[in-house]
């Protein structure tokens, strides 16, 4: 089978775009240009640096060592942590029964995750850390080097 190009006996019927593009472009940016601009502003305070820096900078607190091995026991500081009195040792951390202690001031709590464990006892920890305000949350990789 063979087809012809049509060469030539009638007139086109195709439409040229092109310049209506360029219209709408030209369109476009003559409604960009004269777009208004916002009329309320947003204040924003940013800290102003401090002329003279804090004497004695606080030392941070140690931070606490989280290991969940993959049998879902949690070890906190390499001792057993029952998940039922895992929330009340946080809190006592993050002394929110007594004074809450600000972010800067809190411990950095390490966690270490058998590769093996259980996704669920890891959630559970973190959301009794959520919920003793605790912040400074690190993960630690144990791969060796």
């Amino acid at each position: 089978m063979a087809f012809s190009a049509g060469s030539g006996s009638g007139p086109k019927a195709d439409m040229n775009v092109v310049p209506l593009i360029d219209i709408l472009l030209v369109l476009l940016i003559i409604f960009m240009v004269t777009a208004p601009t916002p009329a309320s502003w947003i204040n924003i305070t940013l800290p102003q640096r401090s002329p003279n820096p804090p004497e004695n900078p606080k030392e941070p607190p140690p931070p606490v060592s989280l290991k969940i091995t993959s049998s879902g026991e949690v070890l906190l500081n390499n001792t057993p942590a029952p998940m039922a009195t895992l929330q009340a040792q946080f809190e006592d951390i993050s002394q929110v029964r007594t004074q809450l202690l600000p972010v800067d001031e809190q411990p950095r709590i390490e966690v270490e995750v058998d590769p093996a464990a259980e996704y669920e006892v890891l959630a559970k920890v973190l959301a009794r850390a959520k919920n003793a305000r605790l912040e400074k949350i690190a993960f630690v990789d144990q791969t060796p080097q």
